[in-house]
């Protein structure tokens, strides 16, 4: 399968990714610039890898293009280039969508090029001639979940089709889809399946279900996603009376058993993801404990499903979940600035 890039100016915009005058650095040999490049890129040195991989990545060579693109599409940095990621992604996409994730280890960046690839065409990009399309969009998702079997793009597409957005509506197999993914120990998917129960969008609101799930949730998330699914466990537990936390005791510890999972490491760890650790506090002063895998004990306790058949369809409410308010406060550890605000 090859994926078009269905723009005019392309092959343009991509001799402006790979500038010519990269390949006229000193180094030894493209492996070598990839080699250095890696190493600043990790190293949180963006100055650094960005010669080094263009150099390296003007030789075809496949991660120093993902590299270059993830750096390029850090809304954190000061080296931000939406258009140079895009057609770096548009690329990597282009030239290995057909991998093989059995044997392949290119295919989890694949996917995560053409996860990125969709989340710019469901915005769109119009200073750069690019417009959002939902269905390319889902088309993109769809490879990633099926093609290449990638999680982070099935939970994409549940969410995609709990909204309808760029595929046609139906509530039930997005819920199937988040439920799935929740069994398998998928943090966001149960963070957002938490979500849903707590608000009542989709399925019949239930306060236990939402406080067992994102307790879970919380213990499996990766650090990469961490900020976000702590703000929902946030909002959750300070929402939530002594009663709800107390009956849900007995799901929380059977649930943790059953669709725990240790935190995954990402294969290309943003260094801005690490190091700070944040306390969290509700409005009324009562800490909020996050407990993360490896710190819980014992679990022991009674489970149902995690989502009931014939979940009644309601209209999703998009929101952030900012810091600070009703749900209460949270601080970095060692910071002077504020923490991050939720994805």
């Amino acid at each position: 399968m090859r994926i078009s890039s269905r723009s005019a100016t392309f092959a343009l915009l991509l001799a402006l990714a790979l500038p010519a005058a990269a390949a006229a650095a000193d180094f030894k040999s493209p492996g070598e610039a990839l080699k250095q490049g890696e190493s600043a890129y990790r190293g949180g040195f963006y100055e650094l890898a960005i010669p080094a991989l263009e150099h390296a990545a003007a030789a075809n060579m496949f991660m120093a293009q993902y590299l270059l693109a993830r750096i390029y599409a850090n809304n954190r940095i000061s080296y931000t280039d939406h258009a140079k990621a895009y057609v770096l992604y548009q690329k990597l996409a282009n030239d290995h969508a057909d991998v093989d994730p059995e044997d392949d280890a290119r295919a989890p960046f694949v996917a995560t090029a053409l996860i990125e690839l969709a989340g710019y065409l469901r915005r769109g990009l119009p200073e750069f001639g690019i417009r959002r399309d939902a269905s390319r969009a889902a088309e993109y998702i769809r490879h990633a979940a099926t093609f290449l079997d990638d999680e982070r793009a099935q939970f994409e597409l549940a969410k995609m089709t709990l909204e309808g957005d760029g595929v046609m509506q139906s509530v039930q197999t997005g819920l199937h889809l988040l439920s799935r993914l929740s069994q398998d120990g998928h943090a966001p998917a149960q963070a957002f399946l938490a979500d849903l129960y707590w608000r009542g969008q989709y399925v019949e609101k239930d306060a236990i279900k939402a406080y067992a799930l994102i307790t879970v949730a919380v213990r499996n998330a990766p650090a990469d996603e961490r900020v976000w699914i702590e703000d929902i466990y946030q909002t959750i537990y300070c929402g939530s009376a002594e009663g709800v936390r107390a009956q849900a005791t007995g799901t929380v510890a059977e649930w943790s058993r059953r669709y725990g999972r240790a935190p995954q490491v990402a294969a290309d760890p943003d260094p801005g993801d690490q190091g700070l650790d944040y306390v969290r506090v509700c409005a009324n002063g009562e800490p909020v404990p996050l407990q993360r895998r490896g710190e819980v004990a014992g679990d022991e306790g009674l489970v149902g499903d995690l989502v009931p058949h014939g979940a009644p369809g309601q209209p999703i409410e998009r929101q952030r979940y900012m810091l600070g308010g009703a749900a209460g406060s949270v601080r970095a550890v060692g910071a002077t600035q504020p923490a991050p605000a939720a994805r």
